[in-house]
């Protein structure tokens, strides 16, 4: 038996369960904003680099006082590779996007992503059924909608990292069952501070200029990615897909979008075109299909979770 599959066996309490969706909910669905306001006094990539060292590094010590193992070398590729998909490229593509595209408009086109999780699932032998077809190209249909507004189409820059971040995030998340990592805190710090690392090569090799910020405002946001976005939203999301289901920890898209619109419209003053309204509930609605179909056909059991299609969102989480 692979250690993937002894990881998933014992399954947590509910409450648990509960708690660690009620953290990626309501953490996630803000994160979106934290981002935007940590970009305006530090560069992307330095931004989510400096995130992920220092929230997988203080997991990693943990654990270390703890007395539990650290990763294989072995592990530490597995890591590397979830961390480059789900937080380099797609929480730090959405660092990146914020840059041209607001908040909202950025999780709203992030919605799409179990609809892009399924078609991944299909290329590793678990091709969607015929109805679950119908709730992807609804999704699609929403996607189109939401593109076609002033948000994204004015944005080509923006909107084409925030698709490149999604297609890994969703390529990540179901590579996340099938790849060797420690399990647990252990797992989830090996990822981040890997992720991390990455992430600042990727920054040196932009040639982005590594200096702290100077604004309160963009400290306050770089804690609260720290702590709440990584070590309590990242772990929880993680902790869901390796111990319940990806069906399960993914439908935190029903609610991060709706989060996000509100917190960026009350925070940031950010407005939004008739189409993000327009486009978003016709994605949640297809995404909402797809998880009763998938629930179901297969329910949420450790067994069936491997091929199950998670519904954005982080972190990356956030992104």
């Amino acid at each position: 038996m692979s250690a993937s599959a002894q990881q998933v066996q014992s399954k947590p309490p509910s409450w648990l369960i509960a708690a660690c969706l009620l953290a990626v909910y309501v953490i996630w669905g803000t994160t979106y904003f934290a981002i935007k306001v940590g970009i305006e006094g530090a560069p992307p990539y330095f931004l989510i680099g400096t995130r992920f060292v220092v929230a997988g590094g203080l997991l990693l010590a943990w654990q270390l006082i703890r007395g539990r193992p650290m990763p294989t070398a072995k592990q530490w590729r597995g890591a590397s590779l979830l961390g480059f998909l789900l937080l380099v490229v797609g929480n730090g593509g959405v660092a990146v996007a914020e840059r041209w595209v607001s908040s909202g408009a950025t999780v709203a086109l992030i919605s799409i992503m179990p609809l892009a999780t399924a078609l991944w699932s299909g290329v590793f032998g678990e091709w969607p059924r015929r109805v679950e077809w119908a709730a992807i190209i609804l999704g699609g249909i929403g996607a189109v909608v939401m593109l076609m507004g002033r948000d994204l189409q004015g944005n080509l820059v923006g909107t084409l990292v925030i698709l490149l971040g999604t297609t890994c995030w969703s390529l990540g998340t179901v590579l996340a069952r099938r790849i060797d990592i420690p399990h647990g805190p252990t797992g989830f710090g090996a990822e981040m501070f890997a992720a991390g690392l990455l992430a600042l090569t990727v920054s040196a090799v932009l040639g982005e200029h590594w200096t702290l910020p100077q604004s309160p405002r963009v400290w306050e946001a770089w804690v609260y990615l720290v702590v709440f976005g990584s070590m309590i939203g990242f772990s929880a999301y993680r902790f869901v897909v390796e111990r319940a289901s990806t069906t399960l920890a993914s439908t935190y898209a029903y609610v991060n979008p709706p989060v996000a619109l509100l917190v960026g419209w009350w925070l940031g003053n950010e407005s939004f075109s008739p189409n993000i309204l327009l486009g978003l509930p016709i994605v949640l609605g297809a995404v909402a299909m797809l998880a009763w179909i998938q629930a179901r056909g297969q329910g949420y059991s450790p067994r069936t979770a491997a091929a199950s299609l998670p519904l954005t969102i982080a972190k990356a989480e956030q992104p």
